[in-house]
């Protein structure tokens, strides 16, 4: 069975997306060789969030199915929305409407043992409250957006502990991988 994977690139003050979920501020930075191949190779499918998807729709039409990883991934997609009644139909979307859990279960299923990666901070935090994230994953890029989606928005909420897996070798992004602190 593959693993429950958040994975993201980060801007150094936090953000995982410009305004509007825009990932154009990605562009033009370089990452240790592998690193992005390393990536693509463990995921068997996404899971993410209808926000998420609203906005790569508004971007790109017909697009969305093809954009991860630039276009260097394919496989299943899944977007959870308690609305998928008035959702565009989009090539390889599969829209759910369940429990997180049971997304998540979809997900790694569709996924063959291969890992499940999650495109949504929303859906990464409630995740994490219910014990799902087997690790994280960030690329810590040198760039500061000053708004756009956050990484972690939990107000009032616990801190959440984390114990360093893997370092990576970085060469002018800082990769950083861990695991939940048992």
């Amino acid at each position: 069975m593959g693993k429950v994977l958040w994975h993201v690139a980060m801007s150094l003050d936090g953000f995982v997306a410009g305004e509007g979920h825009a990932m154009d501020w990605m562009s033009g930075v370089n990452v240790a060789p592998g690193v992005h191949e390393a990536a693509i190779a463990r995921i068997g499918a996404i899971l993410g969030g209808r926000r998420g998807f609203d906005a790569a729709v508004a971007k790109a039409p017909g697009q969305v199915g093809k954009q991860p990883y630039g276009g260097g991934w394919t496989g299943p997609i899944f977007v959870l929305t308690h609305h998928p009644d008035d959702a565009p139909a989009e090539n390889g979307i599969t829209f759910l409407d369940c429990g997180l859990r049971e997304a998540v279960e979809t997900g790694l299923e569709a996924a063959g043992g291969k890992d499940l990666e999650l495109h949504s901070q929303d859906i990464a935090r409630q995740c994490l409250e219910l014990g799902l994230v087997d690790e994280f994953a960030v690329h810590l890029l040198p760039v500061m957006l000053g708004s756009g989606v956050r990484l972690f928005d939990n107000p009032g909420g616990q801190p959440v502990r984390w114990q360093r897996i893997w370092d990576g070798d970085p060469v002018r992004a800082v990769d950083l991988r861990y695991a939940p602190a048992r």
